[in-house]
């Protein structure tokens, strides 16, 4: 797995329960160290010791941890770049839900090695979809879960998520629009800031 994956897990139990959980967590899942390099590769078997280390650390279900690590990648502050990369998919929620299929290779233009899971977007009817996802992780689609309630907040958009199954490494999320306009959503600018 690549260590921009796993490094996320880092900063969000970091950012959101403190160094000393990260370090337990580290321990639990017997990692040998407690600080994992973004452009480094880790044995696929890892990614999954460290998100059930984590969980029993915070004592909560994993795919609870999996939809708050998809929630912190979108809405946290020290993330913002992964927000801007979304933001670009659409000028509204329904343009963002689109443009997901191609989200694996806008990662690899940023990132060459960044190997995401498959996503595919299916349109059932006016404001019903299901995001299909692919992935060798178990509780792929509960990140995917936490990311689309975060932007679904970004865009000002009513939408009701819910995970409708897993079986043979893929995950279904329902998505239903309420209201397209419900509240302001937050400002994006196309520019990044000057700092």
């Amino acid at each position: 797995m690549h260590g921009l994956i796993n490094r996320a897990i880092q900063r969000f139990v970091v950012d959101s329960y403190g160094t000393e959980t990260w370090v337990e967590a580290a321990r639990i899942a017997d990692l040998g160290f407690v600080e994992f390099e973004s452009m480094l590769t880790y044995d696929d078997e890892v990614t999954p010791a460290v998100l059930n280390a984590v969980s029993f650390v915070l004592n909560r279900d994993r795919d609870e941890v999996m939809e708050d690590i998809g929630t912190y990648l979108v809405s946290h502050p020290n993330v913002e770049a992964l927000r801007r990369l979304l933001r670009f998919g659409g000028v509204n929620f329904v343009e963002f839900l689109h443009s997901l299929d191609d989200l694996p290779d806008r990662a690899r233009l940023a990132v060459s090695d960044l190997k995401l899971p498959r996503i595919e977007l299916q349109d059932h009817a006016p404001g019903h979809f299901s995001l299909i996802c692919q992935s060798s992780l178990d509780g792929y689609g509960h990140v995917m879960m936490g990311v689309l309630r975060a932007m679904a907040d970004d865009y000002g958009v009513l939408a009701v998520l819910e995970h409708a199954g897993s079986g043979d490494g893929v995950e279904t999320i329902s998505i239903s629009l309420i209201e397209t306009e419900f509240a302001e959503g937050r400002s994006f600018d196309l520019g990044a800031r000057a700092i």
